[in-house]
């Protein structure tokens, strides 16, 4: 069974890159029958805040990204000790004590030299007694993962194809701080083995992490998860944008855009498929499919997210938005109005139109002898839902008028808009008594 996740750190709030990760795992699990897993990893305690904890959760809510379970990597603690003292015992971590400027120095001179600038593993030739006199002297080591240079890294990836990497070259990752606080590596390994997860969708800046991380598995006695790494998000002018990283569930809300268009839009971002607003969670994760995503950056356009968006509202049903609208106004109102929006909340703006009062731009003097003319008509039809054809009807067989000028004169007096929803639906709505008066005051 497949078994993905989607592990955030809570030091932020979500962004598109990272609702697009989510997303594309959701998807990817539901896609084999299996289970999405929510894993927090709040690690760092100084910039973990549950605030993002909460927001995190009810950001995947909004978009209806369901999980199955949830980890939090602060209370797995005892978890990862007693791996890290397995893998001390089998002679696969090492303590260090070198120092940041240690470290950037001896980088700057294989750099100097045309080297790779990969850690020396100098912390090896200390002695037992070296080591235990700095430890008694209160200088604490942090820990490296001894990589096996004799052990090949190779992976399918599942976007990226055939994976192969020389451990020789890849330093060996640091896992622990000398205060004893975690890095990312391998308590992520640690909880992607107990969580039983089989799958794992990252993005492609996380590829060299999967080098290391692949013996991390075998060295835990854990067959290596499958591993695939997208492309990044580019902004819309085709580079990395900051912009990107403010971009999440709470500005998609403010400007009015729907969960079903980030789902459209984002499920699709980075492959070759046409972005489709009508397609459900169940239509898009039966089409996922790894194999469609490419190696080129993804793009991730607002202006399209806009216009997925105004075709997801147009499809929706009364019921859907009904909470959200202005009060008094029912499905007909809605059906009226749905086709003028590119956003739900601008139906207030449409109603108001309805319910008055309207401020008629100036007319000439000829569009306001036409006005009386039609108030004159109207006070003389049956009122009905076809009444709008009634009158243009009556009044172009009475006045010659055709074209705009028999319907602009009659739409900007009733609603002091040159373009809006249809008039046949809208008039029915202003209201007999209210429709007159707006020709009269008009003309």
């Amino acid at each position: 069974m497949t078994v993905t996740r989607f592990a955030p750190s809570p030091t932020g709030h979500l962004h598109v890159g990272n609702i697009r990760t989510a997303l594309h795992n959701w998807l990817l699990a539901r896609k084999g029958g299996g289970t999405f897993l929510l894993r927090i990893d709040d690690t760092d305690a100084a910039r973990s805040k549950e605030e993002y904890v909460d927001g995190i959760r009810a950001d995947l809510a909004w978009l209806g990204i369901a999980w199955a379970g949830e980890e939090r990597q602060s209370a797995r603690f005892a978890l990862y000790e007693r791996e890290f003292e397995r893998l001390k015992a089998a002679g696969r971590v090492y303590p260090c004590w070198e120092t940041p400027q240690e470290l950037e120095l001896k980088r700057k001179v294989l750099l100097g030299r045309g080297l790779p600038p990969i850690y020396d593993r100098g912390a090896l030739a200390l002695s037992e007694d070296e080591k235990a006199a700095r430890i008694a002297a209160g200088d604490l080591p942090h820990w490296r993962f001894l990589l096996d240079h004799a052990e090949p890294i190779v992976w399918e990836d599942g976007i990226r194809g055939p994976q192969k990497f020389d451990p020789a070259q890849i330093s060996d990752p640091v896992i622990r701080r000398a205060d004893g606080s975690w890095l990312y590596m391998l308590p992520s390994a640690i909880d992607d083995v107990d969580m039983g997860v089989t799958q794992i969708l990252r993005g492609e800046d996380h590829v060299s992490n999967t080098a290391a991380q692949v013996q991390m598995f075998t060295a835990l006695g854990a067959p290596v998860p499958a591993f695939a790494h997208e492309a990044l998000l580019v902004g819309s002018e085709g580079k990395l944008s900051k912009r990107l990283g403010s971009l999440g569930v709470a500005h998609f809300r403010e400007q009015g855009i729907e969960p079903q268009a980030v789902v459209a839009l984002l499920g699709r971002l980075g492959t070759s498929d046409p972005i489709d607003p009508a397609l459900g969670a169940e239509e898009l994760a039966a089409a996922f499919d790894l194999a469609r995503f490419g190696r080129a950056p993804a793009r991730f356009d607002e202006a399209e997210l806009e216009r997925v968006n105004a075709a997801v509202v147009h499809a929706l049903p009364f019921e859907a938005v009904a909470a959200r609208l202005p009060g008094g106004m029912d499905a007909a109102g809605w059906e009226a109005v749905r086709p003028n929006l590119a956003h739900v909340h601008e139906a207030a703006d449409w109603w108001s139109v309805v319910t008055g009062p309207v401020a008629v731009p100036e007319l000439g003097e000829e569009d306001r002898a036409y006005l009386v003319q039609a108030a004159e008509v109207l006070a003389g039809l049956e009122w009905d839902q076809g009444i709008w054809k009634a009158l243009t009807g009556a009044l172009k067989d009475m006045t010659g008028r055709k074209g705009k000028a028999l319907f602009l004169p009659l739409r900007l007096a009733l609603t002091a808009m040159e373009h809006g929803p249809d008039m046949g639906a809208l008039l029915p709505l202003i209201g007999r008594d209210a429709a007159l008066e707006r020709l009269r005051s008009a003309g």
